[in-house]
């Protein structure tokens, strides 16, 4: 007769027994707590998940755009309202031009100088020209602007005049030895810093590309060595290099080391 009651009494108690919190507490630091907002890279051009991040991000560029055409060159300023980043804008003025906040951008800068790459190659800022692949700024404005066509990367730099081009050529020459120099004495952002100033100096030469990509890649900045590996390709005649074979194992030896390389930082990167 009293089978049934003291079974289910011991039901309950071990039902009571499993639901109760264990006697060892965990006490962990909350990744994120009430309030906290995590701010993509990608947020500027990506749509915004609610009305007020919507106003945020419009009052953020609203400011950029503020900064940007304060005291502009009238030819600035066109290119700002037409969308398209010109040579000798400010790093403001590129943003402005592009429809982009910074958080979408990698920079670094160092020596006067600055070199701009999308944060992620997947969401890459726009102008009206097309995909940013690269903004190079030298003496406070912009040098060097990179953009991806249907053809590949497209360069365009400062325009120079003819006597001007054997000179900055000889110069870039120069910078790149005083590089080397560097590596060897281990002054890494120094080495870095000359090849920036060649490749501003000769856009075409496939040199600073190369080693600056090398530099980048070893101190674990994928983004700008990624796009600085494939300025070197770009820069190469590949099929007149690989015609000389012998003659040039060392280049194909880096064509090959960048190629392996882009495929890499391509995963990486995305």
């Amino acid at each position: 007769m009293l089978t049934q009651p003291i079974h289910r009494t011991a039901l309950l108690v071990l039902a009571a027994a499993a639901c109760a919190p264990y006697p060892q507490r965990v006490r962990e630091q909350p990744i994120m707590v009430n309030g906290d907002k995590v701010i993509a890279a990608e947020g500027a051009l990506a749509a915004p998940a609610t009305e007020a991040e919507r106003l945020s991000l419009q009052a953020s560029m609203d400011s950029i755009y503020a900064i940007a055409t304060t005291g502009c060159a009238p030819p600035l300023c066109e290119s700002i309202a037409r969308g398209e980043i010109a040579m000798g804008m400010t790093e403001a003025q590129v943003y402005a031009a592009s429809h982009s906040l910074p958080q979408v951008w990698a920079v670094r800068r160092g020596g006067g100088s600055a070199v701009m790459v999308p944060f992620r190659p997947s969401v890459a800022p726009r102008d009206r020209v097309g995909e940013i692949v690269m903004v190079q700024i030298a003496d406070g404005g912009v040098a060097v602007v990179s953009r991806r066509g249907p053809q590949g990367i497209l360069v365009a730099s400062r325009a120079t005049g003819t006597g001007d081009v054997a000179q900055n050529k000889a110069a870039a020459v120069a910078l790149v030895r005083e590089g080397d120099d560097l590596v060897a004495s281990n002054d890494l952002d120094g080495a870095l810093n000359r090849y920036d100033r060649a490749s501003v100096l000769d856009p075409e030469a496939a040199d600073p590309q190369y080693k600056a990509a090398r530099l980048l890649d070893l101190q674990l900045r994928p983004q700008e060595a990624l796009m600085r590996y494939q300025r070197f390709l770009l820069s190469l005649e590949i099929e007149r290099i690989q015609a000389k074979g012998e003659a040039n194992a060392k280049m194909a030896e880096a064509i090959a080391m960048a190629q392996q390389r882009i495929l890499i930082l391509e995963r990486q990167v995305k």
